[in-house]
């Protein structure tokens, strides 16, 4: 019995129908590239579009938080256009001595930190990986840049990003990817001194201010 449900070479996209759907996609693709994802992500705006859509600014508040938080560590000074990216190399495993693996005994605090105009600091937990701590911050007025990283000397992690942003208040879970300091930078941006106020609970050891 014929199979009748075989397309005839009429019903078959043609090679030149393919190519252009090809060239297509990747003009898209392109298109994507520079109007939405160098914007949002690098503060790169070739087309002058995410200026309009906001989505430079919203690039450029995450280069700045990953520089001020890498210089916060390193001590060096960042150009301003220079990216910051992550290593992408595996986080390779370092042995320990069994009291550090030891479940943490669940903490809980609550600390305030004052922020003259333009002045930052950050408060970091130490956690073990897999570690969770709950939190909560919030300022007594105005929006104050955050960033919500981790690092280990121990493993040569310098900038490892949870989450970043502008905001009056915010909560959340930080669960630890690897073993080391995480926590919360923040920067005072607007023209009056503000306090921020932080609570912790979770499976941490140690609690501090870094200056």
């Amino acid at each position: 019995m014929p199979n009748s449900n075989i397309p005839s070479g009429a019903e078959l996209p043609s090679t030149i129908r393919l190519i252009k759907s090809t060239v297509m996609a990747v003009l898209v693709a392109i298109l994507l590239l520079l109007v939405a994802i160098l914007p949002a992500e690098y503060g790169i705006d070739p087309t002058g579009v995410g200026k309009i859509l906001g989505l430079t600014k919203m690039g450029e508040i995450k280069v700045v938080f990953a520089q001020e938080v890498v210089a916060s560590h390193t001590g060096e000074s960042i150009p301003f256009n220079t990216p910051v990216i992550p290593p992408a190399k595996p986080i390779a495993k370092v042995s320990y001595p069994e009291s550090a693996k030891l479940e943490a005994t669940p903490l809980s605090h609550e600390m305030k930190v004052k922020l003259a105009p333009n002045e930052g600091t950050e408060i970091k937990v130490v956690m073990v990986e897999g570690g969770k701590v709950e939190y909560s911050w919030w300022t007594d007025g105005g929006r104050a840049n955050f960033d919500v990283h981790g690092d280990s000397k121990q493993l040569n992690i310098k900038y490892h990003n949870y989450s970043k942003g502008s905001e009056e208040k915010s909560k959340g879970v930080i669960e630890a990817v690897f073993d080391g300091s995480h926590g919360w930078f923040w920067r005072n941006r607007t023209t009056k001194a503000m306090t921020i106020t932080l609570k912790t609970s979770g499976d941490y050891t140690d609690i501090k201010q870094l200056e």
